[in-house]
């Protein structure tokens, strides 16, 4: 998995990342703020923001004294965009369907044409 889109779908596929991110949404945070609500070490919460991070969904300022996690949200257009595209086709199939059985009666058979209903 080395395009971007894979490393993304593939850091929110844990529930904890998904919630991480979650919060961040809200607004930046420490990673021991984000630390808390989890039954687990500080370092456990890292490693879980090293995957986000390598996905580009979260960006670490540098500041030593504070050190806050960032949700970059440019990377959820990418997501948008993957899925707007298959959302588009499965429209368009379920269109090509109405159309079709627009053209069956009750039973199935084929309408003539000049007894259609037209909308």
């Amino acid at each position: 998995m080395s395009d971007q889109l894979s490393l993304v779908f593939a850091a929110l596929a844990e529930p904890t990342r998904r919630d991480i991110v979650a919060r961040l949404a809200v607004g930046d945070a420490t990673v021991g703020e984000l630390a808390e609500p989890y039954a687990m070490s500080l370092q456990a919460v890292s490693k879980h923001l090293k995957v986000l991070e390598a996905a580009g969904l979260v960006t670490k300022t540098p500041a030593a004294q504070r050190r806050s996690v960032h949700l970059e949200a440019e990377v959820f257009d990418l997501m948008t965009k993957w899925i707007e595209r298959y959302q588009r086709q499965a429209e368009e199939r379920y269109q090509r369907l109405d159309a079709l059985l627009d053209q069956l009666d009750e039973d199935g058979n084929v309408i003539p044409t000049d007894e259609r209903k037209t909308s």
